[in-house]
């Protein structure tokens, strides 16, 4: 049996030149207002028998404005970027431009203290493979950009580097439809 898990992309909190590791704050005045003029095709997406959301402030309010009603997921959350946690990464880059170097050229590095891309990849793959699929045909999940670029390559089986090609903007959706290990994948789907 397969299970359908749809990816969004939670709204945005910030404008894109302040996007900020591990950012926590809620959503901005233009996330909310983008919220309501997408929701006409993501609310359907409601109707999904589970609804999650990682457990960040913007996720939880976009599930809650699309009338998600999510259950936050400690897995979906985003990448630890350690002692990089709230900088942007120009200026990470102008405090540890070696570090910053070291962790864009290599996926198994953490030169901020926190989680490579490599186990970051691997934790959201490990959630995505281990959802049910007995009597349940539709997730739903809100998450950071960065989830749903990580969830993306994971069910390509890409290499690690293909996920610095990635872009997912605020409220795109990412469906992936199979069985652990075994994912197919639609891009920007409408409900």
């Amino acid at each position: 049996m397969s299970v359908r898990v749809t990816l969004v992309a939670a709204a945005r909190n910030s404008e894109p030149y302040d996007v900020r590791f591990g950012d926590d704050r809620p959503l901005d005045r233009a996330g909310w207002h983008e919220t309501q003029l997408a929701s006409h095709s993501l609310v359907p997406l409601a109707a999904a028998e589970l609804r999650y959301c990682s457990p960040t402030l913007r996720s939880h309010a976009t599930g809650d404005a699309l009338g998600f009603a999510p259950m936050a997921q400690p897995a979906l959350r985003d990448c630890d970027m350690g002692r990089w946690r709230g900088l942007t990464l120009a200026e990470a880059a102008l405090r540890e431009p070696a570090a910053v170097e070291a962790w864009l050229a290599d996926p198994r590095a953490a030169p901020h203290g926190g989680e490579p891309l490599v186990a970051f990849i691997t934790r959201v793959g490990g959630w995505l493979d281990t959802r049910p699929t007995e009597d349940i045909a539709a997730i739903v999940a809100v998450t950071e950009p960065a989830v749903v670029r990580a969830a993306l390559v994971y069910a390509l089986q890409a290499s690690p580097r293909t996920y610095w090609y990635v872009d997912v903007q605020p409220l795109s959706t990412l469906t992936l439809t199979g069985s652990p290990g075994r994912w197919t994948l639609t891009l920007g789907a409408r409900p």
